[in-house]
């Protein structure tokens, strides 16, 4: 797998790249911002800094996420629950926060890998429901084919994960999916994160979809898609 790692430290960035190709991965590096949306290209994943000397990481992100579904890591020094937050929701895909063990690291990008699509180390497609290729709940219609989603026929641009929470409510509407399942279902089984990367998703989700309604909160027990104005009992 080719990582590309982002970051302006070179003693940070050699150690990262020797750990890597001793686990038998090719590596690219960028110690800027504008390097890094140059080569996100061709890399099969993406060790991001946010405290890069050009642009914020989060705005590397940010970009990146708008052109590809390359699985990428937040690896930095920002610990604040709002910087978390804020990567997570730009799109990011997992967050590791400085400093960290070489096998949790690879622990985390194995993880992702596999649980993002594309990913090449035994990675698989997000999962679809059985016999349907567009789901439709009121004005909401999702196409699991090409993961498309339109409100009301407007297109409404999800990142991978949003999609994938989306899908899988609007699988059984109604239906109350504890969080448990949505881990295991959405991200992974072997989740390394905090379960607070839900509920960011649920937020992000909520405010694109334009009402709190649509995703209604079961108190201790998960989520259920539900159509604004519909009784929830």
């Amino acid at each position: 797998m080719r990582v590309l790692v982002v970051d302006d430290d070179d003693h940070v960035a050699s150690a990262l790249e020797i750990a890597l190709k001793q686990h038998g991965h090719e590596v690219a590096r960028a110690a800027t911002g504008a390097e890094a949306l140059d080569a996100a290209a061709e890399a099969d994943f993406i060790l991001l800094d946010l405290g890069l000397p050009d642009l914020d990481g989060t705005e590397v992100c940010r970009q990146i996420r708008e052109r590809s579904a390359v699985p990428i890591m937040a690896v930095t020094a920002r610990s604040d629950e709002i910087d978390r937050v804020l990567g997570l929701q730009l799109g990011a895909d997992d967050y590791l926060v400085k400093p960290f063990g070489v096998r949790e690291l690879l622990a985390r990008i194995t993880a992702v890998a596999r649980r993002v699509e594309g990913g090449s180390l035994a990675a698989s497609s997000p999962p679809e429901p059985p016999n349907a290729t567009v789901l439709r709940v009121g004005s909401l219609e999702i196409d699991v084919g090409s993961r498309e989603v339109t409100l009301a026929g407007k297109p409404l641009t999800l990142t991978r994960k949003e999609f994938d929470l989306l899908a899988m409510l609007a699988e059984e509407p109604g239906t109350v999916h504890t969080r448990e399942a949505i881990i295991n279902r959405v991200w992974d089984e072997n989740w390394f994160g905090s379960t607070r990367t839900l509920d960011v998703h649920i937020g992000t989700l909520r405010a694109k979809l334009g009402s709190y309604d649509w995703v209604t909160t079961v108190r201790g027990v998960g989520f259920r898609l539900s159509q604004p104005g519909q009784p929830t009992s």
